[in-house]
């Protein structure tokens, strides 16, 4: 089993060279101003340039419309949408043809209800990412530390590629993966000393605590056949 891990809300050259040393799969992101991790266009654009292909850059927005979405792929020219809010089968299909970018659609799960709602996308999403439902007084969809319940997903069988997030980090990443058997972990507030402040150490630790989960679930898989 092949796990992609994202590192998610990277603001800074230090945390996104540690990321990028560590050998992420992914580095997101944020253009949401009410999120502490937003970031401007120019400060993207740099950060963007710093990838210099080592991992894929995924944009993350909440309902951005068009101009927004042609504003931020122009700076950070990323390689996959993070689609975050309340953005419709129609809408991602919309998003895909204008900008010409795979979608990654952002679910917010509680309950084994919150699923029902996936069959709408899974014939224009590229990928889904699980994300613990918000509170409803909640300012911003994600990055609260938020954990939902694993189990929700023990048992789903996606032909997409799927992602889990929603407060992990590098003492339980393991069991979110055993669990839910995704092929990938997105981090962001898992990974930070303060609200938008990540943590190098703490990147380092969960990325190194993915992989070992990776490793693990590799021979469970091998020791059953």
């Amino acid at each position: 089993m092949s796990l992609t891990v994202k590192i998610c809300g990277l603001s800074t050259r230090e945390t996104l060279d540690v990321a990028l040393d560590e050998a992420a799969d992914m580095v997101g992101f944020v253009f949401f101003p009410p999120s502490p991790r937003h970031l401007k266009l120019d400060v993207a654009r740099v950060l963007g340039e710093a990838v210099k292909g080592r991992a894929a850059k995924v944009a993350l927005t909440v309902d951005a419309d068009d101009a927004t979405l042609a504003a931020i792929v122009e700076a950070l020219q990323p390689d996959l949408l993070q689609l975050h809010g309340h953005e419709s089968a129609a809408r991602l299909a919309d998003i895909k043809r204008k900008f010409a970018l795979p979608v990654m659609k952002a679910l917010p799960v509680a309950t084994s209800g919150d699923l029902a709602i996936l069959a709408d996308y899974l014939d224009v999403a590229d990928r889904i990412l699980f994300d613990a439902r918000p509170p409803r007084e909640a300012t911003r969809p994600g990055g609260l530390g938020a954990v939902f319940d694993w189990h929700v997903l023990e048992n789903i069988d996606l032909a997409l590629p799927f992602m889990v997030s929603g407060g992990l980090h590098a003492g339980n990443v393991a069991e979110a993966v055993r669990i839910t058997r995704a092929g990938g972990v997105d981090v962001s507030s898992g990974v930070e000393r303060a609200t938008g402040v990540k943590d190098p150490e703490m990147i380092r630790a969960f990325i190194r605590a993915a992989r070992a989960a990776e490793r693990e679930a590799a021979l469970v898989t091998h020791g059953g056949q």
